[in-house]
């Protein structure tokens, strides 16, 4: 005779029912194309968010200010890297106390099967997270670091052939052509600034023409104005200037005077083994 059970053992798990309800309010959603007008329309406030490339989720991220400063800076990172692809977005306004919660682990848990999953939803990994496409500059101490091979950088690097058509034209001081650089580029643009040398090598003149041009063209017309030494290189996820002579084993090239031109030189495009990359939490998403 079968023995009735008259107890058991509930346990609640209030972080997998909404995680459930956030992807269940997200599956509603008609994704929108990440352009600029798109983000001009939403409204600010904190709340969760989910890219889509040609249809199919690639990152789940949260805004703890503002939406659309958030999804701003990723629409300008993507525009200078070489997507295959349609980027669209869709995204959930969140009251305080839920955004901190941290809402967006609860989705990425949702997708990587870390709770129970109902008929035929497949777990599934989201591949721009945990990757590094969400990181910022890793700073001067991590520029001759081989760069993961799976890092978003490493199979999306920057774009050197993107055209730019609104650079100041004239003869200009060399270290306010860098400046306009570092500020309009969609990806970061990093030089020396603090010692004397850079001080005074930055006052040589830039012949910057009136037509567009590339970005490799206007690296190459900085390291043309400035004394022989110093080096512009092209890593896979920025670009920097220094006073130096190195072989940076992930570079994508790196340009240097040698007498009256510049040579550009192919780096190595060496790769460390692909691994899980932290994603840096970042509260840089509001709107000036």
């Amino acid at each position: 005779m079968p023995t009735a059970n008259h107890h058991a053992e509930f346990k609640l798990s209030i972080t997998r029912a909404l995680a459930d309800q956030l992807a269940a309010a997200l599956r509603t959603l008609t994704p929108s194309p990440l352009t600029a007008d798109a983000l001009d329309r939403l409204p600010k406030g904190p709340g969760v968010y989910q890219l889509h490339v040609d249809g199919a989720p690639v990152y789940v991220g949260k805004a703890s200010k503002s939406l659309p400063a958030r999804l701003r800076k990723h629409h300008r990172k993507l525009s200078g890297r070489p997507i295959a692809g349609a980027v669209s977005f869709v995204c959930l306004y969140l009251d305080e106390d839920l955004e901190a919660s941290a809402p967006e682990k609860m989705l990425l848990g949702k997708y990587e099967g870390k709770y129970e999953r109902a008929g035929d939803d497949q777990a599934r990994k989201l591949p721009w997270n945990n990757n590094g496409f969400g990181n910022n500059d890793p700073g001067r101490r991590r520029d001759g670091s081989e760069v993961e091979a799976n890092h978003f950088d490493a199979l999306y690097p920057v774009s050197l052939d993107l055209t730019i058509d609104w650079l100041s034209p004239g003869r200009r001081p060399t270290g306010e052509v860098l400046a306009e650089l570092k500020k309009a580029l969609p990806y970061n643009l990093r030089f020396e600034k603090d010692s004397v040398r850079a001080r005074e090598d930055y006052k040589t003149i830039t012949d910057v023409p009136s037509h567009p041009m590339t970005v490799r063209a206007a690296l190459q017309l900085v390291v043309a104005a400035l004394p022989e030494g110093w080096q512009a290189t092209a890593l896979p996820g920025y670009l920097i200037v220094y006073y130096e002579n190195t072989s940076y084993k992930s570079a994508q090239c790196w340009w240097r005077r040698s007498g009256t031109g510049v040579v550009e030189t192919s780096g190595p495009r060496l790769f460390a083994p692909a691994t899980e990359i932290a994603e840096e939490s970042s509260d840089e998403d509001e709107d000036n």
